[in-house]
Formats: C-alpha cells, sequence, structure tokens
C-alpha cells in the first residue's frame, strides 16, 4: 500500500512487501494487513488492494490518519481456504490493526476468523455475503460492498421494467454462496414484480465441462425463454455462456457482477445482448464523474486499467475505515466498530453507505448496469436496487 512521504519512497512500495517507514516518521504506524489472494483463481477479484493502496497513499500525502502514518503488510492466501486462515495469522503477527480480506465470503471467511480470534477489526474486499459481519464472522467484521442478493434484484427490476422481460430462465451455479444469493435475489425481486418467481429454472457446477442436457431443458421450456439469467462466475460463467450461445440460444443474458471484466471473453469471440451490474465501470464511461477521474489515477499509478469493477471497492474500504477512525478518533476494534456503525449515507467513491449494529453490508447499492456488444464493454445506466430486503432474505432463510 502506501507510504507518509515521497516519491522516492513510494517507489519502493511492492505489492506483497511491507511499507517502510520514513526515517523522520515519529509517530506510532496504523498497520494495514492484506491477506488476499495475489495468486490463483481469486487474484482478479482482489485487485482491491491496488485501489486500496491509492486510497492510503492520499492520506498519507495529507499527514496520515490520526496524525500518524499507515504501513502495509501483505500475505498470499493462494486463493486457498486454508493458506487464507494462514494469510490472516501473519498479517495479524506482523502487527495489522486492520485484516483485509479477499473479495468473497468463501475464501475471505478463515482470515476474517482469525482476525476476530484475536481481536482485530477485519474488512472484506467486497464480499456479498451478510455473514461476513455480526452473524457469521463476528462483530468487529465488515464488508465493502452491498449484499449479493440486491445484484440479482437489480437485474430482475431493469429488465422487468426497461427490457421487457416477462419469461426469465434461471440457471444457478451451485459452486459458491455468492451465485445463490444473487440468483435468490432475482427471486424476491420478481415475485414483487410479477406476482410470482420465476418457474423456469435449473442448476450446474462451475467445473462443469458442458451444460448440454441444461441447454436441451431451456430449449424445451414452455414459455420459451426471453432472457437467461446466469448466476455464476468465470471461468463456468464463460463456458455455459459459451455453450448457450451455440446453441442458438440468443436471448438476452443476465448475469453477475462477477461476470465483469475482459479476461474471460476472448471464450466467447463478439458477445452481444449479455447484460450485468457493476460497483462502477472501468471502461471510462461510468455515468459518474468521480469513477471515471479514479480511474485515471489507478492508470497513471499501475499502467493499466483495473480488470474488473470489484477493483474500486478497495479504494471506497480505505474511505470507510479512516471514516470510522477519525470518528472514533482511535483505532481501538470495538470505538472503530461502533463509529462504522452509525454511518448513515456516508459518501464514498460508491456512493453512499450505512451499516447499523446489526448488519455490516449494503442492503441498498447503486450499480451500473452494463452491456457487452460486439464483445465490447459498455455502460447503460445507474440503477440502486428498490426492492426491500428483510433481514431473512439477506440470509436466505425463511421468515
Amino acid at each position: 500500500m502506501k507510504r507518509t512521504t515521497a516519491a522516492s519512497c513510494l517507489a519502493a512500495l511492492a505489492f506483497g512487501a511491507p511499507t517502510i517507514l520514513p526515517a523522520h516518521a515519529d509517530e506510532k504506524p496504523i498497520v494495514i494487513g492484506f491477506a488476499t489472494a495475489q495468486t490463483g483463481w481469486v487474484a482478479p477479484y482482489d485487485n482491491g488492494v491496488k485501489a486500496a493502496e491509492i486510497a492510503i497513499e492520499e492520506i498519507n500525502a495529507k499527514g496520515g490518519l490520526l496524525g500518524r502514518p499507515i504501513v502495509t503488510v501483505y500475505s498470499d492466501t493462494k486463493s486457498d481456504r486454508a493458506q487464507g486462515a494462514k494469510a490472516g495469522l501473519d498479517v495479524i503477527q506482523k502487527g495489522a490493526d486492520l485484516v483485509v480480506v479477499t473479495c468473497d465470503y468463501d475464501m475471505g471467511a478463515p482470515a476474517a476468523l482469525e482476525a476476530a480470534r484475536a481481536g482485530k477489526v477485519a474488512w472484506s474486499l467486497c464480499a456479498e455475503d451478510a455473514k461476513m459481519g455480526v452473524q457469521g464472522v463476528g462483530p468487529l467484521t465488515f464488508t465493502a460492498s452491498g449484499a449479493a442478493q440486491l445484484q440479482g434484484a437489480s437485474l430482475a427490476e431493469w429488465a422487468y421494467k426497461n427490457k421487457g422481460i416477462r419469461n426469465p430462465y434461471v440457471l444457478l451455479d451451485t459452486s459458491v454462496e455468492y451465485n445463490k444469493s444473487v440468483c435468490f435475489g432475482f427471486d424476491v425481486a420478481w415475485k414483487a414484480l410479477s406476482g410470482a418467481e420465476p418457474k423456469a429454472r435449473d442448476t450446474f457446477k462451475n467445473a462443469d465441462p458442458s451444460i448440454a442436457s441444461q441447454i436441451t431443458r431451456m430449449k424445451g421450456s414452455t414459455p420459451a425463454p426471453d432472457a437467461i439469467v446466469l448466476c455464476s462466475y468465470a471461468p463456468g460463467g464463460a463456458t455455459a455462456t459459451k455453450q448457450i450461445r451455440a446453441a442458438g440460444l440468443d436471448v438476452p443474458i443476465l448475469a453477475a457482477t462477477a461476470m465483469d471484466g475482459n479476461f474471460w471473453l476472448g471464450a466467447v469471440p463478439n458477445l452481444s445482448n449479455f447484460y450485468y451490474p457493476v460497483l462502477g465501470s472501468v471502461y471510462g464511461d461510468d455515468p459518474d464523474p468521480a469513477i471515471n477521474e479514479f480511474l485515471k489515477k489507478y492508470e497513471a499509478k499501475y499502467n493499466s486499467s483495473p480488470a474488473e469493477s470489484h477493483t474500486l471497492a478497495g479504494y471506497e474500504l480505505i474511505q470507510l475505515y479512516a471514516a470510522a477512525v477519525e470518528k472514533a478518533k482511535s483505532t481501538d476494534p470495538k470505538a472503530v466498530t461502533a463509529a462504522a456503525e452509525t454511518f448513515k449515507d456516508l459518501p464514498t467513491l460508491l456512493g453512499p453507505f450505512s451499516f447499523t449494529p446489526d448488519l455490516h453490508i449494503q442492503t441498498k447499492f447503486r450499480y451500473t448496469i452494463m452491456s457487452v456488444d460486439g464483445g465490447k464493454h459498455k455502460s447503460v445506466e445507474k440503477w440502486t436496487s428498490e426492492t426491500p430486503m428483510t433481514k431473512a432474505e439477506l440470509f436466505r432463510k425463511a421468515e
């Protein structure tokens, strides 16, 4: 992450290496530890670390947090749950005041649980499961994103109201909890809009090499689907999309945020009629100028664009943590948590954020609806989720 000082110090920063304090820094530093995936299949979703580095650099350039420099330590989870726990313990042993964990509940929880055992605040880059909080990992744990159900709800609302979709076919990848929550949110919103959940549905697993049987059932569905809801992530989501299009099914595909990015599009050349919500467009065309300005900073620092929109959450995570520390006037974990729980529509890069003592995840979120047309990503419009989600629905439980 960042330094408190000059460009010569900043140049020394390396992803995976600890920050070195400048000689004249006489205040005890605030240590942020990143127990995230630097390697493996999760790594593209954990690039929020780079955005967080920009936020830390900006804070340090203004004198630090509470007048103290922020320094960073890193440990690679290698996209493995067991290694994730070791990475969490590693950054704690290196003195982390805040433990930042992977952008997924399943993969980030092991490191967050180590932070909870040590009495440290943990913040996921962008886990979209309410269990990354009070009722799951513990009361000192937060996430810098909205519940995955809001993605599905936003897709349902937008497709129903703006695309005239009436007969969606739901295809759920059951490999992780995130996918289940996206589809669950779609069902909740669709029922609110149309009076009933979609009846046409099927499942697969991310590692399945073929969904031929599911496609056969899709083609035989009555009435014929006018959209396919794909709750998945790459590479399995890309494989499914390729097979759907190869089978001649050209109806709109409504996908999860995890399908953002160019890294998988080569598998489906010239893909069109594909839609998904994101935290913000990373292609320089977001309707919010603040996101486009941030992208210029990112590109100037890293000589590349973010791989996908979850990267943006890293910047907003540091905004949230810094605001909580400033309000608490302390890095004491309980004081920081209590301060964050008072936030009501706190402005951030990704829109207003709120927390309560019961929920450390967003229950309303402002997305950018994206399209893929001719193999190119393009922003369509902003969409804030409208369907209220009960606490039970956020945990996918019956009332």
